[in-house]
């Protein structure tokens, strides 16, 4: 439904945070930069994040607490669309859903957390719709070069064999970078969390739990090594197949099941060939890369040239039961945890400014699809091709 006039289209929130001050960032170096603010619970940090990242001096400041409903509520009235980088989210991101929601203000946010997105789905998504509020979960490294990777690849699909393919594999051919201390933090919420609620377990594990109460063919677990012959590859576990195999799901049932009600996917990191490739599948496969006493605490992260040297290279396979394939890569020009998601996001939420469409607790490939996908080759440094 058309929006009402708002003061901003965009308010980062969390703009003081180490993600959120990329995001602004971002935004002070586009073009066509929209009506945006910055927002945060101090207005001292806001203050001098603004003139850090050379932003305007009479960039707008916004003072929200996610302690305080009544100023998450002030906010997500003034804007077309909520930023937010405040996470994890299902400690700091109950209100602020609420808020947009029932005032009708687009949202999206870097969440992967599967038990949390869920609930708000469970609680939100008929309200949201009735509202016109876009909810916009995962719009960074999880789960857009995956979400929108499989869109892509199945629009062509559709488009050249006349059929969805039932059969895509997502393998991470390459990457550089860390994830986020948000991830880390993240993680760390969520298994508190499961150890309080046992329900918490079954969204977790159920690679269905965000197709709202749709249970589609089983799908392969991909959380140990395996010789890929059609590639000549070992492939190993790859960390966040778990949240981006949710949200695929959920596009796809989203879209009317535009992939099939049999439509089987799954997410594995790829190693190499040989003795080398099935040890360092081995390895990846025993070694926790996330959820140690090493992870980043949220509001730290790389440097800029740590950021700049970063990348990620991922293959999206077609298969049809007759032996037609059809392949697509999708490769990011930063790290992903970091430099690539704080461009992503902002592209998201500018995407939601641009474009209208109906509202619900949805995806970055259900709600923006192609217009997304051509956002990010235009401004934020991704790519999706065709491979032979």
């Amino acid at each position: 439904m058309p929006k009402t006039p708002r003061e901003f289209d965009i308010i980062v929130y969390g703009a003081t945070g180490y993600t959120g001050r990329l995001v602004a960032e971002y935004l002070v170096g586009r073009p066509e930069a929209p009506r945006w603010a910055m927002a945060g619970r101090s207005l001292e940090k806001l203050q001098e994040v603004r003139d850090l990242i050379g932003a305007p001096a009479d960039t707008p400041l916004v003072v929200a607490d996610a302690a305080d409903p009544a100023s998450l509520d002030a906010m997500a009235k003034r804007t077309k669309v909520v930023l937010t980088t405040v996470g994890p989210y299902q400690l700091y991101g109950n209100e602020l859903v609420a808020a947009c929601v029932a005032n009708g203000t687009d949202y999206t946010d870097l969440c992967g957390e599967p038990a949390w997105m869920r609930q708000k789905i469970d609680q939100h998504h008929e309200a949201a719709k009735a509202s016109g509020a876009r909810i916009v979960f995962s719009a960074g490294f999880d789960s857009i070069p995956f979400d929108l990777g499989v869109w892509a690849l199945q629009n062509h699909c559709i488009g050249h064999y006349g059929a969805p393919a039932p059969r895509i594999k997502g393998r991470v051919r390459a990457m550089q970078g860390k994830f986020s201390g948000g991830t880390a933090a993240s993680l760390k919420a969520t298994m508190a969390a499961a150890a309080k609620d046992p329900a918490v377990i079954g969204y977790l594990t159920n690679p269905f739990s965000l197709a709202g109460g749709f249970e589609g063919p089983a799908q392969p677990a991909g959380n140990k090594p395996e010789y890929d012959a059609a590639l000549d590859s070992w492939a190993t576990n790859f960390i966040m197949a778990p949240i981006n195999t949710k949200n695929v799901h959920r596009t796809n049932a989203l879209l009317g099941h535009l992939y099939g009600t049999d439509f089987v996917y799954d997410e594995m990191m790829l190693t190499g060939p040989g003795e080398a490739g099935q040890q360092a599948a081995e390895f990846v496969a025993k070694t926790p890369m996330i959820g140690t006493e090493n992870d980043p605490k949220p509001g730290e992260g790389p440097t800029r040239e740590e950021r700049d040297s970063g990348f990620y290279d991922i293959l999206f396979i077609a298969e049809y039961p007759d032996g037609r394939t059809a392949k697509l890569s999708v490769k990011g020009d930063r790290d992903p945890g970091y430099g690539s998601t704080s461009k992503m996001i902002a592209e998201t939420a500018i995407a939601l400014v641009r474009f209208e469409g109906d509202g619900g607790v949805t995806t970055p490939g259900a709600a923006l699809g192609g217009k997304l996908v051509r956002r990010l080759e235009a401004h934020a440094g991704l790519t999706f091709a065709m491979e032979d």
